[in-house]
């Protein structure tokens, strides 16, 4: 199966600041940013909570129990993104659920961008007018049936800044809120008409910078829209404490960590945050994971030519890895192309002998396939001009669809 990785390093995160301001337009009034960052301030959002909450709200609201239950199904299963397609509730209900601000959490998409290969990227429209990116990857075995892998996004932007990775060199805005997260994966099943069998945690930004909200959207995702939970990959390029704190939730999903390198000072050439991080503290972690959950780590890495693909690289990571345990799994990941980078691809000789170096020292290793790499869609390519500063009208009303491709 064909997982796309963007993963994006942070360096460990600065809180960020925004305010907001309100203009008034002849219908509604529209939030935009400011040039001071923050995190989007919380709303009354019902995509994301559980039928339980909703049963709850549906009470609170002097409603029946059972309208929580039809809720759920409107928002889950019929997938509706607008409160006059409520049919199923009366209208008292629905008028009430207005009144007292509650939104539905569905986002316009703004622009999609097909592969060759099926791949689609969509770039949706935040209420602050932020472009945030996700992917939807199909792969069909040899009986012809098609499984949907969704890519999903946890941050606008990336402020850890690998220097492989697209979404760093754009910039940080702020943290994704659960519906943010759990709409992407909607927004795919109703492009492709066809449901997501499988998320990947590995769009823009770091999930472990924005847990909460990841963990939430996870719980949404298993629970709500019913994906297995070992149907689910969450990725991270390591940030102190966090693998601790998420051993504690005891998931099923797979934790996939991005090395890059094998030892500490190449790595922290390719992973800025690595600085605050020291390979050795993570490997550790990596096995306490294991011993805390019975799941064992994936590791990615990304090869980048004449940096850290040579056979000696992968004799290194190979002793790394014996290290600290047995039974690794290697993805490697061959670079693509970004606007600004000096990185090449390997040559597929290169790629091979990697995987043969690992693979000769017991290192199970699977190299990647590229998909979505002409729609810039592919692993560490996702990022564009508005995931930092917000899409204003007078922008949107200018920009050309090949303007915005040329962006993305």
């Amino acid at each position: 199966m064909a997982l796309l990785h963007s993963v994006c390093s942070v360096p460990i995160a600065r809180a960020v600041r925004t305010r907001s301001l309100t203009i008034s337009s002849s219908s509604r009034s529209v939030s935009i940013a400011s040039s001071s960052r923050k995190s989007h301030a919380p709303e009354r959002v019902l995509l994301g909570m559980s039928e339980e909450e909703l049963q709850q709200l549906a009470v609170d609201l002097g409603q029946e129990r059972y309208r929580g239950k039809q809720l759920h199904h409107l928002l889950y299963k019929r997938k509706v993104k607008d409160f006059q397609d409520f049919t199923y509730l009366p209208q008292t209900f629905r008028n009430d659920l207005q009144e007292s601000g509650w939104i539905i959490g569905r986002s316009p998409v703004h622009r999609t961008v097909t592969a060759a290969d099926g791949t689609i990227k969509l770039l949706i429209k935040l209420e602050d007018s932020r472009l945030v990116e996700t992917v939807g990857i199909p792969v069909e075995d040899e009986k012809g049936s098609v499984r949907l892998t969704a890519c999903v996004s946890s941050q606008v932007g990336c402020p850890l800044r690998c220097s492989f990775c697209a979404t760093g060199m754009g910039g940080y805005s702020r943290n994704l809120q659960r519906h943010e997260i759990v709409e992407q994966v909607l927004a795919i099943e109703e492009l492709f008409k066809h449901r997501v069998a499988n998320v990947v945690f590995m769009g823009m930004g770091e999930p472990m910078l924005n847990m909460k909200s990841v963990l939430e959207a996870h719980r949404c995702l298993n629970k709500d829209i019913q994906i297995g939970q070992r149907m689910i990959t969450i990725s991270t390029v390591g940030v102190p404490n966090t693998i601790k704190k998420l051993a504690t939730y005891k998931l099923q999903s797979t934790l996939a960590v991005s090395l890059h390198a094998p030892n500490q000072k190449l790595r922290e050439t390719i992973v800025p945050s690595a600085k605050s991080y020291p390979l050795e503290a993570l490997m550790k972690d990596c096995k306490d994971y294991f011993l805390e959950t019975n799941r064992r780590v994936s590791f990615e890495y990304t090869l980048l030519a004449g940096v850290n693909d040579s056979v000696e690289h992968a004799i290194e990571l190979a002793e790394l890895l014996h290290g600290w345990g047995r039974g690794h799994h290697v993805n490697l990941i061959p670079f693509n192309p970004i606007e600004g980078s000096e990185y090449r691809r390997p040559y597929r000789k290169a790629m091979l002998a990697f995987a043969s170096a690992l693979e000769s020292r017991k290192i199970t290793a699977s190299i990647r396939q590229t998909r979505g790499l002409d729609a810039s869609a592919a692993c560490g390519q996702l990022g564009n001009e508005f995931q930092k500063s917000p899409l204003l009208q007078d922008a949107e009303n200018q920009l050309s669809q090949e303007e915005v491709a040329l962006s993305c």
